[in-house]
């Protein structure tokens, strides 16, 4: 299988022609807010205990990959130039969620890979969130249960 690895007796499938850059980690103490302006809709976020909120830029070569993984919690993804796809790990379709410059992808944790199937470069900023301390990353065996990549 192109692009696969074994490790401790497992596949994996570790990301290619992907940079990634830590920009911050930084400890936040629980919290619980709510915003309501108007006409924007409501937005909660909580946390019930001290959480760490990394921040990391992913460089996308032309074909690269970020390998199937997995977050403890959801994901906010900013796509800042260029054009990627997004596969959810539970999606039976395996349908591809195409997100473009200036627009974001809220991963569900559970599980995606990002692709950059556009043909130039591409790049993004990536708000994760992980219990303190903790691994925020982790990678899945190969392939998906729905994808055959």
């Amino acid at each position: 299988m192109p692009g696969a690895i074994a490790v401790g007796g497992a596949i994996a499938n570790p990301a290619t022609g992907v940079a990634p850059t830590l920009l911050a980690r930084g400890t936040y103490d629980s919290f619980k807010v709510m915003g309501y302006p108007d006409g924007a809709g409501l937005f909660k976020a909580e946390a019930k205990q001290p959480i760490d909120v990394v921040v990391r830029r992913h460089e996308y070569a032309v074909g690269g990959n970020t390998g199937w993984h997995a977050h403890p919690y959801p994901v906010f993804i900013t796509v800042i130039a260029g054009t990627l796809t997004f596969y959810e790990r539970d999606d039976p379709t395996c349908t591809g969620i195409v997100v473009t410059a200036g627009h974001g992808y809220v991963d569900s944790g559970r599980g995606h890979i990002g692709v950059n199937a556009s043909g130039a470069p591409a790049t993004d900023i990536s708000v994760i969130m992980a219990p303190v301390g903790a691994v925020f990353r982790q990678e899945l065996s190969v392939p998906g249960p729905h994808c055959g990549f």
